[in-house]
């Protein structure tokens, strides 16, 4: 590909947030197959990436096998925001929805389910990539939301505190949501 200025959504499931953007999904562009990445891009040639509600569908390794094929082809200065279920928002139901193996028949997607991250273990794995990570949204071990505001052109995420209508008056699906910066 040859676009100067190349924008991925992965595992878009139908949704068009980011509407300008490449939207991709597992069968064509996989998480942890590299060869879909090499037949598609060129290293160093992806200027953004962003993954709303996707790591939490992969183990804690396969986060960080997947978060060093995204520095592969990121460009410096490149970044994921990415955006996953909380595991520290201090809310039973909300934490039985979205856990390990979720509630619902197969079909439903938190059936696939293969972790819940907390700030700490999706800086963790970032980090391990060579990333630097600067936290947007999240909760603290105590369940204190934090909130840095960002940039919606820089990549859309729908389930957050500043876009889903949900949360509007009060915080009832929030996302853990981070930027992953390529040094």
């Amino acid at each position: 590909m040859t676009l100067v200025d190349v924008k991925l959504v992965i595992g878009a499931g139908g949704y068009n947030n980011n509407p300008s953007w490449i939207h991709t999904e597992e069968e064509t562009l996989s998480l942890l197959d590299e060869t879909t990445w090499s037949a598609q891009f060129n290293k160093n040639s992806i200027s953004a990436i962003v993954a709303e509600h996707v790591w939490e569908h992969l183990s804690f390794d396969e986060g960080v096998i997947a978060a060093n094929i995204c520095y592969k082809y990121l460009k410096s200065s490149g970044y994921i925001r990415c955006a996953v279920p909380d595991g520290f928002f201090p809310n039973e139901e909300y934490q039985n929805i979205v856990k390990v193996g979720g509630p619902g028949p197969k079909e439903h997607p938190a059936s696939s389910h293969k972790f819940v991250h907390t700030y700490k273990t999706l800086s963790h794995i970032f980090n391990s990539a060579g990333f630097a990570v600067k936290l947007l949204e999240y909760c603290d071990e105590k369940g204190v939301f934090h909130y840095t505001d960002w940039n919606e052109s820089d990549g859309v995420i729908f389930r957050s505190k500043k876009i889903d209508p949900r949360n509007k008056d009060e915080l009832v699906f929030p996302s853990l949501i981070l930027d992953a910066l390529k040094q």
